[in-house]
């Protein structure tokens, strides 16, 4: 006897045996079960689905010995020809063999006469690929066929027939089959014919059948006759060239990581190894698809058709990036996929765009960062909670010392004053600077290693903060220093994420919560510089005060619309401004600019300094 494939073997033979169908079956139960049976059908979707298989069923229940049902008896011998292809009165047609006028002309001669059976039923395959003649020749049959006649036509692609043929069918979308019904069958179809086949082997096979069930039962029948009754996935990836599963995580993992090195490494070893690029990409962008949806939506989405080992995959990596990060990394993948079958170096090209996405992956965007610093502004609001009823006291204090001290150049701050403010708008006052030299001595031993464990929270952060190195510990308040040249870099390492993680990893490494300021060196030295000279020329030989820029709030400038007295720029009204400050007719000008308005608003800041 005749070997028969496992496609034909395991072909469904009544309603129930449709896998993933669900939807076309119970319309056309119904159907049969109320006698609301149509003339015309069309059947649309993918291959290897069960569009033909429907249409063979249906023809069975209509023209079954024991009437009209959804469950055919599949023994009558109305039954037997329809299943063997051998019954007169249900005529298969390959559209696309036999397109023409001329075999629709045949056709239409065999209409009229009766059948032997219930109904004279045409399947009609492919049937997008008949010629334009040959449509408009089946058109006026098909809009008004006689009793007995019933059309069943399936194809992949609906977009080709004319809208006058749709529009006399009944169209049934079928769906592409998911994966969790793909292996579940295949395992039913492996134990039957007692073949051993492991998890991985199954799930890479309903991979490469992309929801085909009759694609899943070839790629099957071969790997029996390839490797026997005992199948492992290596032999399913040998056999049809596919990416492991556990390399596809390795490899998105290192991309989203920003690993360049890493992923250059992965594609050269997969290029070896004899993989297709192209389908790799197509793979990689679907993982990438898979995890986009997984942090927008969660895993709740029919949208994710995944089994629990690859919804853990995608919850492991959802903390490595971002929805935007993977919005412009599936940007710079569906390119690549439309330039790499022109390609003359695939893997050159692939490796190009792979860098590309390996540097989207941990590069910030604008648009993200304004979201976090307005993120910070809310939150810096929501802890320090009185502060800005304290800076609004600190400013009446000031005024009422202007007040009583109009005929002076210089207003009078009263420390009393300033320090009831703090108390009763519950601004802590800063700790008074003792013996930090060990704290500084640890900090700098353990620097390294806090450094490191900064740039796995941050991935840009461990590069701007190995240059720097602590240089003062004074209270709550950790200086952090940066050499000349690395000025560039100290402006990377104040973004608030980097702050915030930093400021984080110092609190649990000197035991309590620390505020970090990052200071260039060499301000750092003439600031120490000037401040000795001032000590030495004081004949009390007593350090000076503080300046105002000390004080925990920066001082608010004063105009005589705030005091109602002589305007008040921060300092003596007398002399004229220092090189590089602004005056006050300058700071006028550019407050009434709306991008500066903008800007200042944003960041909460003022205008120290002006540049034409």
């Amino acid at each position: 006897m005749a070997y028969e494939v496992l496609a034909r073997k395991w072909r469904p033979r009544q309603f129930q045996d449709v896998v993933g169908q669900d939807h076309v079956i119970q319309t056309l139960t119904n159907a049969i079960q109320t006698n609301r049976v149509a003339h015309a059908y069309l059947f649309v979707g993918p291959r290897g689905i069960g569009k033909t298989s429907i249409a063979r069923i249906f023809a069975k229940a209509l023209n079954c010995k024991e009437g009209m049902t959804p469950t055919p008896c599949d023994h009558c011998d109305a039954c037997n020809e329809i299943t063997a292809g051998s019954s007169l009165d249900v005529h298969e047609l390959d559209a696309a063999s036999n397109r023409g006028i001329d075999e629709i002309r045949a056709l239409r001669d065999t209409i009229k006469y009766m059948p032997t059976q219930r109904f004279k039923i045409y399947i009609i395959d492919e049937v997008h690929m008949l010629t334009m003649e040959a449509f408009n020749a089946l058109l006026k049959t098909l809009e008004e066929p006689p009793a007995h006649i019933k059309f069943f036509m399936a194809t992949t692609e609906p977009q080709k027939i004319p809208a006058t043929i749709l529009s006399r069918c009944q169209r049934f979308d079928l769906r592409r089959i998911p994966a969790g019904l793909l292996i579940e069958r295949l395992r039913l179809i492996a134990q039957s014919e007692g073949v051993t086949i492991d998890d991985d082997a199954v799930l890479a096979v309903a991979r490469a059948a992309e929801g085909g069930l009759r694609d899943a039962e070839s790629a099957l029948d071969q790997l029996i006759s390839f490797q026997g009754k005992d199948i492992h996935e290596q032999d399913v990836l040998a056999v049809f060239g596919l990416v492991s599963r556990q390399t596809l995580e390795t490899l998105s993992t290192a991309l989203l990581q920003g690993d360049i090195a890493g992923v250059i490494q992965q594609v050269e070893a997969l290029d070896k190894s004899g993989k297709d690029m192209q389908r790799l990409l197509l793979e990689l962008l679907e993982h990438v698809r898979n995890l986009l949806v997984y942090l927008q939506a969660g895993i709740g989405l029919a949208a994710l058709d995944l089994t629990p080992v690859q919804v853990a995959v995608l919850k492991a990596q959802a903390s490595l990036t971002h929805a935007d990060r993977l919005l412009r990394i599936t940007d710079i993948l569906m390119e690549t996929m439309d330039r790499l079958p022109y390609a003359l170096s695939k893997k050159t090209l692939l490796e190009t765009a792979l860098i590309r996405c390996s540097r989207a992956a941990v590069v910030v965007s604008l648009d993200e960062i304004f979201r976090r610093i307005e993120e910070l502004k809310h939150s810096l609001d929501d802890d320090i909670g009185g502060a800005p009823r304290a800076s609004a006291a600190i400013a009446a204090n000031l005024c009422t010392g202007i007040s009583n001290h109009s005929g002076s150049h210089e207003p009078q701050l009263h420390p009393a004053g300033v320090g009831a403010v703090r108390e009763n708008g519950n601004v802590a006052q800063p700790k008074k600077a003792g013996p930090s030299g060990d704290e500084l001595a640890h900090l700098i031993k353990t620097w390294p290693e806090l450094v490191e464990k900064v740039g796995k929270v941050v991935a840009l952060a461990k590069g701007c903060l190995l240059d720097a190195r602590p240089v003062a510990v004074v209270g709550d308040r950790v200086t952090i220093g940066f050499d000349p040249e690395f000025a560039a870099r100290m402006e990377q390492a104040g973004l608030p994420r980097t702050r915030a993680a930093l400021q984080k990893n110092l609190d649990n490494v000197l035991g309590r919560p620390i505020t970090v300021e990052f200071k260039l060196l060499a301000e750092r030295a003439a600031s120490a510089e000037i401040e000795s000279k001032e000590t030495s020329g004081n004949p009390t030989g007593s350090a000076r005060p503080p300046p105002a820029r000390n004080v925990t709030h920066p001082p608010a400038t004063l105009t005589r619309s705030d005091c109602g007295q002589g305007s008040v720029a921060g300092g003596p009204a007398g002399p004229p401004p220092k090189a590089g400050k602004p005056s006050l007719q300058q700071k006028q000008k550019w407050f009434k600019d709306p991008a500066v308005q903008k800007t200042m608003d944003m960041f909460n800041g003022d205008i120290q300094e002006v540049r034409e």
